[in-house]
């Protein structure tokens, strides 16, 4: 997608310009796995114009492969951002209708292909949200994969402004989960797409109980059998400029609980809980055998991610692993 902010914390009705970044939810896991150095293929669907190219060009400096990129359509999705500060929030607007994307079918993506030598497939909630269509493509997607023994992750991220072709978000996201190995989401992501609600829990006083959330992911692996691992982001909101950061990860037998971070000078939380994902996912592949750990790292790359402008986390292993041992310093590396 193209997104398009105000400068300067400006509001819309005060901007006669906009910063131009490229970004979206799948994008930014590519980029950040991309930095932490495995090999990433992005698959969507873009328009044949300079716009699309650019993005394409965008992708591929930061090392993501852009070969399984469908080029087709109109034009490219676009999300107008304003950013919120202290106690004024962010907003988002959707300009997606009509994009490449939106109007994919079914037909233009050959699964078996896309998949070849694949040992990994990560989607988001916000692809079936956009269209009836793409849910399809994320259901045979999903199905593909897991035929060829592939594992699936997938990050819930309920967007209300874009289930709005009239299905039932629960019905559909509940079958697309049922093909997952690993699901990543927050109580609102588990509530409005798998009906699944997490007692007494209040995200608007900033103070986030983790111990609140064990209902959430139990009653998760238990309707989701398939799911080996079930992680949840906890953000406490301060304030538009301050927030807490942390988060759980449930394997069926044991619940771990991240350190907390305090994230008093937030840069750009968009992509906050992609770069969870990215950090999960590398995780899991790293640190097998240390489910604290593969939380841990998560948490800190996304830590991390809050503090850097656009939608991509742009941070190596090494700089997540020296917040991990604690040093949140910030002083000059020379």
């Amino acid at each position: 997608m193209l997104r398009l902010s105000p400068p300067n914390f400006k509001r819309f009705t005060q901007s006669r310009s906009f910063d131009v970044i490229y970004g979206g939810g799948e994008a930014n896991v590519a980029v950040s796995l991309a930095n932490f150095g495995f090999p990433v293929d992005f698959v969507t669907r873009l328009p044949k114009n300079d716009l699309g190219l650019a993005c394409i060009q965008y992708l591929r400096q930061y090392g993501v492969n852009t070969e399984k990129i469908i080029i087709g359509g109109e034009r490219i999705g676009i999300y107008f951002l304003e950013v919120g500060a202290s106690a004024r929030a962010s907003k988002v607007i959707y300009d997606r209708d009509n994009s490449a994307i939106a109007t994919a079918t079914p037909d233009m993506f050959d699964w078996e292909h896309i998949f070849e030598g694949v040992s990994w497939f990560h989607w988001t909630g916000i692809t079936p949200a956009i269209s009836e269509k793409l849910a399809e493509i994320c259901l045979e997607a999903v199905k593909t994969a897991k035929s060829k023994g592939i594992t699936i992750s997938c990050d819930l991220n309920y967007r209300s402004k874009l289930w709005k072709y009239g299905k039932n978000p629960i019905e559909i996201m509940s079958k697309l989960v049922s093909y997952c190995d690993i699901a990543i989401g927050n109580e609102e992501d588990a509530e409005k797409l798998l009906n699944i609600k997490a007692p007494d829990t209040n995200i608007t006083s900033g103070k986030i109980d983790p111990s609140k959330y064990q209902s959430v992911v139990e009653e998760m692996t238990q309707e989701y059998s398939n799911l080996k691992y079930v992680a949840i982001t906890l953000r406490g909101s301060l304030s538009a400029s301050h927030n807490t950061w942390s988060g759980i990860l449930y394997d069926k037998n044991k619940m771990y609980i991240a350190p907390h971070y305090d994230i008093a000078h937030i840069i750009d939380r968009v992509g906050g809980g992609d770069s969870f994902a990215a950090g999960l996912i590398y995780g899991l592949q790293n640190f097998k055998n240390d489910p604290q750990k593969v939380l841990n790292f998560a948490v800190a790359s996304s830590c991390l991610k809050h503090t850097i402008f656009g939608d991509f986390n742009l941070v190596s292993v090494d700089e997540v692993l020296k917040i991990m041992k604690g040093d949140l310093s910030g002083r000059v590396s020379r």
